[in-house]
């Protein structure tokens, strides 16, 4: 039968084991249709749902679209990409795995700094001694914005991230860092500490629908259904 609902789930990485084995366990295996390397497949124990294997990344782009009506991805990265989420997804449901901060993390000697109300101080004081702003490296663009304009933090600037965030400003790349971490040892290995108040985001999977996708009474009934069995085994 026509696919009624598409879903997207991760194609890749510890997010497409983890809901590999959560749709296992709810009695909806996701099986790739074709070749082993393509991107569509079926939802097995419910007919009429279509799977996009996709990444984590894209899978935003598409639940923001519309093009999918249901979607699996992490919590930063939907908070980070779309500029305004409650218009664009709807959470669906936590799914309790890619659990991760995204935190504010400074070097260990920085003594006198434990809090953002602190880098404040700092700024202004590293401006007259270098005739800078400090150096923020980070992936998350957007949501460093947000998070340091509410914190009242203005004396700094982005220096965007594409490889190890943990590790430039031991390279002297940047003064202190936004990333994402789970145990906090490699930030520790870096000589980083997280401000008291500097948690971002905690984050984690979740079951995401898109605003803007067709939901007719069908795609509203396999998604009710996908729901359920969901819950009863997360």
């Amino acid at each position: 039968m026509a696919a009624t609902l598409t879903i997207a789930v991760p194609s890749k990485g510890r997010l497409k084991d983890n809901a590999d084995a959560l749709f296992e366990r709810a009695g909806l295996a996701l099986r790739k249709t074709g070749h082993e390397r393509g991107y569509s497949g079926v939802m097995q124990g419910l007919d009429g749902v279509e799977v996009a294997f996709l990444s984590a990344a894209e899978i935003v782009h598409q639940l923001e679209s519309g093009r999918v009506h249901m979607g699996v991805t992490g919590e930063d990265l939907v908070r980070e990409t779309l500029p305004d989420v409650e218009t664009s997804v709807e959470f669906l449901a936590p799914l309790g795995f890619g659990r991760a901060d995204v935190v504010v993390a400074v070097p260990d000697c920085w003594i006198d700094v434990a809090r953002m109300a602190d880098l404040e101080d700092v700024a202004a004081q590293f401006a007259r001694a270098h005739g800078r702003r400090l150096r923020v490296a980070t992936k998350y663009l957007n949501l460093t914005r947000r998070f340091f304009a509410k914190a009242g933090v203005a004396g700094y600037r982005i220096v965007e991230s594409v490889g190890a965030t943990e590790g430039t400003p031991a390279a002297g790349t940047s003064e202190l860092i936004v990333d994402i971490t789970t145990t906090g040892t490699t930030l520790k290995a870096n000589h980083l500490k997280v401000l008291e108040d500097g948690l971002v985001l905690k984050s984690q999977a979740h079951l995401f629908a898109a605003r803007n996708a067709g939901w007719t009474d069908g795609a509203l009934t396999l998604r009710n259904a996908i729901l359920d069995r969901l819950s009863k085994a997360v």
